[in-house]
């Protein structure tokens, strides 16, 4: 009786100790968008404690990959999960972070003018709506896949905007994507055809915004990661945007190859990896400014 009344408490201070302190939460919400003509929705990362500490918080925008919504990545990526463990290790500071969803790959494209609608409507909106730092050292953008070339146009079409950027297996295919891509297949770069436009892809690349930003006064600090056997040889295609970049940026571009394909444990572990890399650039938490409104 006694051994098993000892293994029961010890059983139980174990899993107390080895599961995390820090317990945050994520909802899901929606707003009206102009540019869209229809509800934007999206979830979001609140960290422990936002509800009684009086900060804004730095604030990152997490996009899914083609296909996916605002749910993919706490669903299949354990968004909430990899937060609250660094967050309650210290390896980043406590963030909100916006989980969006979209009908394009973050382009303004044939199908819905996605871009437009993340910069002149979501951003705007959150920084009304939630506790975050209204300015360049507070964001940070990040994606996978589709998301990560949408995270890489952001970052580079915008970098007064972002502190830091992270593109996991993101898909900055030069000059084409490959025909197993489904960039073939989505109506974003369809023409009243039906049929894939090589024109549109070409003029919505990342490589229409590098002359701008190799002359402008702001470095986004960039992590790029991509399985070594991608099965749309990211691969190479990270490494490409990673030697682009590595002359303008020196040590402010990092590029990581892991085993395996385009899937969820690349996505997975690659986050954790790239969070506190993002970190080192951001602000901590800040007191609000005393008489600013709320």
């Amino acid at each position: 009786m006694f051994r098993s009344l000892v293994f029961v408490v010890l059983t139980a201070m174990a899993h107390l100790f080895s599961s995390p302190l820090t317990a945050g939460e994520i909802t899901a919400h929606r707003f009206a968008s102009e540019t869209l003509d229809r509800d934007y929705a999206y979830t979001i990362y609140l960290p422990d404690g936002y509800e009684e500490d009086d900060l804004h918080y730095p604030a990152l925008y997490l996009l899914h990959g083609s296909g996916g919504n605002e749910n993919t990545w706490s669903v299949n990526g354990r968004a909430l999960q990899t937060l609250d463990s660094l967050i309650d290790s210290g390896d980043i500071p406590p963030m909100v972070v916006i989980m969006p969803g979209s009908l394009s790959w973050w382009v303004d494209g044939y199908n819905e003018n996605a871009r437009t609608a993340f910069f002149e409507d979501l951003i705007p909106h959150v920084e009304r709506t939630w506790a975050v730092i209204p300015e360049r050292k507070g964001r940070l953008v990040a994606g996978l896949s589709a998301g990560g070339y949408g995270a890489v146009n952001f970052a580079l079409e915008h970098p007064e905007l972002f502190a830091a950027a992270s593109a996991l297996s993101p898909a900055v295919y030069i000059p084409q994507p490959p025909l197993n891509s489904s960039a073939h297949r989505v109506a974003t770069y369809q023409g009243e055809d039906g049929k894939f436009d090589p024109d549109m892809w070409t003029s919505l690349n990342y490589t229409n915004y590098l002359d701008a930003y190799k002359q402008q006064e702001w470095v986004v600090p960039l992590y790029i990661n991509s399985g070594d056997h991608d099965v749309f040889n990211i691969a190479y295609h990270g490494a490409v945007l990673f030697n682009t970049l590595l002359k303008h940026q020196p040590g402010q571009v990092e590029f990581r190859v892991m085993d395996g394909d385009h899937e969820w444990h690349v996505w997975i572990d690659g986050l954790k990896d790239s969070l506190p890399y993002m970190a080192r650039f951001i602000s901590r938490p800040m007191g609000r400014t005393p008489g600013a409104d709320d």
